[in-house]
């Protein structure tokens, strides 16, 4: 039990100052500081700093896998599901939006290869899932045809762009997501933006 809550506060504690210094700004003897580990146990449960973001990225793939699955198990309609998809993904991303932006600067930066290929396989299953619900609803007739791929990329890019800037849709300057209120008006307008633009999208008869 020891070993196990050792290996948990070495994540918080990594999930902390990869959020507020940036990977590149985080060493391993500052995650061991915080989190009262020592350099030892994190090079023996994770091998390096890198294989303690690629546990803490595969946890996050890995949970929401578990809720699509769930949603794609329910006996309920095609774009039902992919409401339920957009809900659950923006309230991850909101839950934590300091993770979200850094996960995604460094997974776009081009010196990362080696991270991003060590996630793909489990970031690609989560995809081909959403992608199946779409598709689902394009063969059953009630989707129109569509560019998958680019209407979940359109999704996920709606939601990355406002956690990143969310002054841009707001007409105040003000708008700050480590405010509870400010946040929950953010998360909500983007959900019910992104019901509405799927909904007119794909089942508005051309």
């Amino acid at each position: 039990m020891e070993k196990i809550d050792k290996k948990l506060a070495i994540l918080e504690a990594a999930n902390k100052l990869f959020c507020e210094m940036g990977y590149e700004g985080t060493s391993t003897r500052q995650i061991a500081k915080e989190s009262g580990a020592n350099m030892a146990m994190i090079n023996y449960y994770f091998g390096s700093k890198e294989g303690v973001f690629i546990e803490i990225m595969n946890e996050r793939i890995e949970n929401f896998s578990a809720h699509l699955k769930i949603i794609n198990e329910d006996k309920i309609t095609c774009l039902e599901k992919l409401h339920l998809v957009i809900e659950g993904y923006a309230t991850r991303i909101f839950n934590n939006p300091s993770f979200h932006k850094m996960m995604h600067r460094e997974l776009s930066l081009s010196q990362r290869p080696q991270i991003y290929d060590k996630i793909k396989d489990a970031m690609g299953h989560n995809m081909q899932m959403i992608e199946n619900i779409i598709s689902g609803g394009i063969d059953d007739g009630s989707f129109n045809k569509v560019d998958v791929r680019m209407l979940i990329g359109t999704i996920m890019g709606t939601i990355t762009n406002v956690v990143s800037a969310p002054n841009k849709i707001m007409n105040t300057s003000n708008m700050d997501l480590d405010n509870p209120k400010d946040k929950k008006i953010i998360r909500e307008r983007t959900i019910t933006y992104l019901k509405d633009l799927t909904t007119v999208y794909l089942t508005t008869k051309k």
